[in-house]
């Protein structure tokens, strides 16, 4: 009986300081976020902090005077947690890099979106003098994202 307890004691021990390690991880992560005007972000937000792909967030409100003013802006509407968005970003930014367009990423777990209609993520929203112009919704193959960001009709499949 008493090994049973030292080993159970070890086990919890083990996940003690995993969860501190994984802690400090995204403590330390935090102290360096210039993204989100947050410091309250969900662990999945966290992770993606130091992402390459995730490094043009945009805050709602900024958004909001960004299309309040009249701009054109293409934003990405994503979530952290959506497995199709993870497929969909490094393809979608790989072909804004490659096209010069820049594309403002709207993190819809963090954020509310319900202004934008978002139904599901990923959803790809053009918009012209502040009014939405075309929108894509789903994990895309490149040449329809090029499309989209070019304002032109997406390719047949």
């Amino acid at each position: 009986m008493k090994k049973l307890l030292w080993i159970g004691g070890a086990v919890v021990a083990v996940f003690i300081i995993l969860i501190v390690i994984q802690n400090m991880g995204q403590s330390q992560q935090l102290e360096n976020n210039t993204q989100y005007d947050t410091d309250d972000l969900d662990s999945a937000t966290i992770d993606q902090l130091d992402d390459p792909n995730y490094q043009n967030i945009i805050m709602p409100d900024d958004l909001e005077e960004k299309l309040a003013n009249g701009e054109d802006a293409i934003v990405y509407f994503f979530s952290p947690v959506c497995s199709y968005c993870k497929e969909a970003t490094p393809v979608l930014m790989d072909v804004a890099g490659d096209e010069d367009i820049t594309v403002d990423q709207y993190n819809v777990l963090e954020y509310d979106s319900a202004a934008y209609n978002i139904q599901s993520t990923p959803t790809l929203i053009a918009f012209e003098n502040g009014e939405e112009v075309r929108r894509v919704v789903g994990n895309q193959p490149p040449e329809t994202f090029r499309a989209f960001l070019n304002g032109e009709e997406a390719p047949s499949s």
